[in-house]
């Protein structure tokens, strides 16, 4: 083992687990343990709807690859706190934050994060305010979900009540938010960086489940053809809005961009996927940066203080 792999010790990466990203979850875990294990470090894949949590406390440190609900809410975090391990990415404030897209815009809101208007849909609502409000086409959202799951886009009236019942089956909690028609991207945050953004294009708009993971109709692009100065503009903002939330170590902030040129933040994903799909890995391919070294650098955040100052000023 070379000294680089020594300082990290044994390092559990944990995927799986049992929210309805799961599938994804392990695909992304498989990756990041693979590229940890040509690194030389001392890694083991640990998923918790399979062991006992307690066993963590046999590592040094935690790469969280787990998503959705209890990966990204806040309480695995939580757990590794109290038990004293290290881990990846945000704490649990700005996890379970980040996993909230409605506190999320209301934090945004207030700090003048550019976010699309929205309503939380509440049980006795009018519908037709709702749309007087936010118009058609509009999206129809669980609040605690990832990965587009139970989302849905509503162009006609008699199609809302069932898309509002479908993001229900997945969380109680539902958010209508305005549509905004233009270019979908995507900001990574590594350290104190945005890297560049990635522009998505998907079979039909359609930026699905199966669209972002499976198919391979979906085109990237990066660089994302966005003039320089626009992109520095979502750049700038995209490290403002991880900020805001409390966000710390790596990130991805989705983003809609308007023909003439105005931009809304959608959400911010705390752990972002690590498939051969996934945007941050373009991202950082992009800024010269492999995979290998886009994990480690990640992993480097879990080190002491000084350790974690060397790692951000890493030129990518």
């Amino acid at each position: 083992m070379n000294a680089t792999a020594k300082a990290f010790g044994r390092v559990a990466v944990l995927m799986g687990g049992r929210s309805a990203e799961r599938e994804i979850s392990l695909m992304s875990g498989k990756a990041v343990l693979e590229a940890l294990c040509r690194a030389g470090i001392d890694a083991q894949a640990f998923d918790p709807a399979a062991r006992d949590f307690a066993e963590i406390e046999k590592f040094d440190r935690a790469f969280i690859v787990l998503h959705g609900r209890g990966g990204e809410d806040g309480t695995v975090q939580g757990a590794l706190e109290t038990l004293g391990v290290p881990y990846t990415g945000s704490g649990v404030m700005a996890s379970a934050l980040c996993l909230d897209k409605w506190r999320t815009k209301l934090v945004w809101q207030s700090s003048g994060i550019p976010t699309p208007r929205h309503l939380l849909v509440e049980e006795d609502m009018d519908l037709n305010s709702l749309i007087a409000i936010l118009g058609l086409p509009l999206i129809i959202k669980p609040v605690h979900e990832g990965s587009t799951i139970g989302l849905t886009r509503v162009d006609r009236r008699q199609d809302l009540d069932a898309a509002i019942a479908g993001a229900r089956r997945h969380d109680p909690m539902v958010l209508a938010e305005e549509y905004i028609a233009g270019q979908e991207l995507t900001a990574a945050i590594l350290g104190v960086r945005a890297l560049p953004l990635v522009r998505i294009e998907a079979p039909a708009g359609n930026y699905d489940y199966h669209a972002k993971y499976f198919s391979e109709e979906t085109r990237y692009h990066c660089p994302a053809g966005v003039e320089a100065r626009v992109e520095a503009e979502i750049q700038a903002a995209a490290l403002k809005a991880f900020h805001v939330l409390g966000c710390r170590g790596w990130g991805r902030a989705d983003v809609m961009l308007r023909p003439d040129g105005g931009f809304f933040f959608l959400e911010m994903n705390t752990v972002p996927g690590m498939t051969g799909h996934s945007l941050v890995p373009m991202a950082a391919r992009a800024a010269g940066m492999s995979f290998d070294d886009l994990v480690l650098t990640i992993l480097r955040f879990t080190l002491p203080i000084a350790g974690r100052a060397r790692v951000e000023k890493v030129s990518c």
